[in-house]
């Protein structure tokens, strides 16, 4: 009798177990909570007859008591709306306030609509002007930069007097052309894999021209490339040449070559990161090797 009891109890446990596990796990709960990395806002350009996106990422110590005065160095990002490059260079400038290796940045995302038209300028070769009609808005889009989002940006955000223009591909081209004919725009200039082989690669032949007037200055350039070759390879071979022969002290210089190990796709973020880590670089940070194939001024880095 009392084993037959101890043989039910231990069933009617192990049944009790196996309902019990049986049971589904409570389902997690569906009020989630919307992740913010910035502001957004429309904007009515009067110089593009157009509304525009820009987006804005401030650093996390922005609003902090404690930095209530501080300014902010500025990066402007073309091809910078929510569906293009904006998040992923925001991230850049949260690394940089998490990791403390350059300087917390304001980000600024500035949207483009038609590429081609927007950033580039009218071909003087008849058969990229044929292949190419809408080109030729870049100096419509400096303008729209210099007269309506630098300003906006000023009034509303605590910046300081450093300001950068990042670019790639198309938008590299833009940031090569503000450097040559709007340098007074901005302190920094990071073209990434620009599309240097536009017009016959003009920038490239007749760039020398708005170097060789130009004074003494603090503008910086980064450049870097990818495996693109051929025309696009070409163009930046030229345009370096036009940096090593020009005054120097007018401008301050790097170049990165990615080509081994990076394709037109895959290279803008790595690249980004470290033309931040150059030009916003903290104190006494040490990266070790780059690809760098000329440091300032066009003179070879030291061997690693």
């Amino acid at each position: 009798m009392k084993n037959w009891l101890i043989g039910l109890c231990a069933l009617l446990g192990a049944c009790a177990t196996t309902n019990s596990e049986a049971q589904p796990a409570p389902a997690p709960s569906a009020s989630g909570t919307l992740i913010t990395i910035g502001t957004s806002y429309v904007l009515h350009s009067p110089v593009l007859g157009d509304d525009r996106q820009i987006n804005v990422w401030t650093p996390a110590d922005y609003g902090s008591a404690e930095n209530a005065n501080r300014r902010y160095n500025v990066l402007y990002v073309l091809d910078g709306a929510l569906d293009q490059d904006f998040q992923h260079i925001a991230g850049l400038g949260q690394l940089g306030a998490l990791s403390w290796t350059y300087e917390p940045l304001i980000v600024v995302g500035i949207q483009t609509k038609d590429r081609r038209a927007e950033l580039t300028r009218r071909p003087q070769d008849p058969r990229h002007a044929a292949e190419f009609p809408q080109a030729g808005g870049a100096r419509r889009f400096q303008d729209f930069i210099a007269t309506e989002i630098i300003p906006f940006i000023d009034a509303n955000y605590r910046t300081g007097e450093g300001r950068a223009l990042m670019g790639e591909s198309l938008a590299g081209l833009f940031v090569v052309d503000t450097f040559l004919h709007r340098p007074e725009l901005f302190r920094d200039y990071i073209a990434i894999s620009p599309s240097l082989w536009w017009d016959d690669q003009h920038f490239a032949r007749d760039g020398g021209h708005d170097l060789e007037g130009r004074a003494a200055s603090n503008r910086r350039l980064y450049l870097a490339i990818a495996d693109e070759g051929g025309a696009t390879q070409a163009g930046m071979n030229r345009f370096l040449g036009l940096l090593e022969a020009a005054p120097r002290g007018s401008v301050t210089w790097r170049y990165s070559d990615r080509s081994a190990t990076e394709t037109h796709a895959t290279i803008y973020h790595g690249a980004a990161l470290e033309a931040l880590r150059w030009l916003y670089a903290m104190p006494e940070q040490n990266y070790g090797p780059t690809p760098w194939y000329y440091e300032e001024n066009g003179t070879p880095p030291p061997a690693h």
